[in-house]
């Protein structure tokens, strides 16, 4: 049975709204006082409030506000009930949050009606509170069986650690690394296209396929080769339209030799600290346009051998296409430039890095998918 509020300092009113709608079937409570009302409606939880403008103490406008800026309020149908007819007047009360209005005096089939179409609106803002917070928990738990699906940060023979921040609307981020053999170590990161479960299983079908090496024929040392392979499989025509870019390198630990290609993915940061003062900055990548985008796509290898207290970042746009406060968009130069000044021991560098982007969002989430691997060779 729905709960129903009334709160007027007239007593006259108070019972003839008590009485129409008790027989109406409505279970009816009441207050005399802005106050009262508030603390009643915390307590019970009524699914419609009625209201009167004009009270001593809190009037409704200020009672409206307060109902209607408390989340556990926030689906409560609020009717202000008022002999006030002007267009400002409407005006003040919609922007305090009310959803109708019943002039004085009171008509009973108009009241009757208004209630009937505000409890309709209740319910229908309860349902869909409900699915969102269903819809919620799910992608909550896609994203954290993501986040399962990666790899265990490394510490011998050398450093690499991530961080992983899902957005929101979980976005299709996914990154692994692996030995081909006890010399060569497999590192990529992709990031599919768009939002949610449809941005996600394609991200996810790429990590089980290369995790697998279910492509038997395939040279999994050669990253041109792995994208192409990748490009074949992964067509947009044929996986809901959905393109990924990716960053994909083999590194040989005996000849300190790192082979990468890219496929339309943010340059990896090679910084070598050439002295305590010094940082040199490499951006490694090849041309190669995203994967599923064309069937004749082509990639090409990029060589680049690692120096002594050389460190490796490869990241997704989400590390850097942040929204400031003053509403402009920060800048991949910024990002890098941030990264090559980074002297604080490796085991705090990715917090102090995630730290400043939280710091720098001006959302309450980010927009999208925010991952960064950092390996450090020695």
């Amino acid at each position: 049975m729905f709960q129903i509020l009334i709160i007027d300092d007239d007593h006259s009113i108070k019972i003839l709204l008590k009485r129409m709608l008790e027989k109406q079937g409505y279970k009816v409570i009441a207050a005399s006082s802005g106050e009262e009302g508030i603390e009643k409606a915390l307590d019970c939880r009524p699914a419609l409030i009625i209201c009167d403008w004009i009270m001593p103490g809190l009037n409704g406008l200020e009672v409206c506000h307060r109902i209607k800026t408390d989340p556990i309020l926030s689906t409560t149908f609020f009717i202000l009930l008022t002999s006030l007819d002007s267009v400002a007047d409407c005006v003040k009360g919609l922007d305090a949050g009310a959803d109708d209005f019943i002039s004085k005096p009171i008509e009973q089939n108009e009241l009757q009606a208004r209630v009937r179409a505000g409890l309709r609106l209740h319910q229908l803002s309860r349902d869909l509170q409900t699915q969102k917070l269903l819809l919620e928990t799910e992608m909550a738990e896609a994203a954290e069986y993501v986040r399962s699906l990666l790899p265990f940060p490394m510490s011998e023979p050398f450093n690499i650690n991530f961080r992983f921040i899902p957005s929101r609307q979980l976005g299709g981020d996914c990154f692994d690394y692996y030995w081909l053999d006890s010399d060569y170590l497999a590192i990529y990161l992709l990031d599919t296209a768009g939002h949610g479960l449809k941005a996600t299983l394609p991200s996810v079908s790429v990590l089980n396929l290369l995790r697998s090496r279910a492509l038997k024929s395939l040279n999994y040392y050669q990253p041109s080769d792995v994208l192409k392979a990748l490009n074949d499989t992964f067509q947009m025509n044929y996986q809901n339209d959905k393109y990924f870019t990716i960053w994909y390198g083999v590194y040989n630990r005996v000849k300190r030799q790192l082979t990468y290609a890219s496929a339309g993915h943010p340059p990896a940061i090679l910084v070598s600290h050439t002295s305590p003062n010094i940082s040199e900055v490499k951006h490694l990548k090849t041309p190669g346009m995203p994967v599923g985008m064309f069937p004749e796509a082509k990639y090409v290898d990029g060589y680049c051998y690692i120096e002594k207290f050389s460190t490796l970042y490869i990241f997704s746009d989400g590390a850097y296409e942040i929204t400031k406060s003053d509403g402009t968009l920060w800048s991949l130069d910024a990002f890098i430039q941030m990264l090559s000044n980074l002297q604080h021991p490796v085991n705090s560098q990715l917090d102090k890095v995630l730290n400043y982007l939280i710091d720098l969002n001006s959302k309450e989430a980010f927009d999208d998918d925010l991952s960064i691997l950092q390996i450090k060779f020695d």
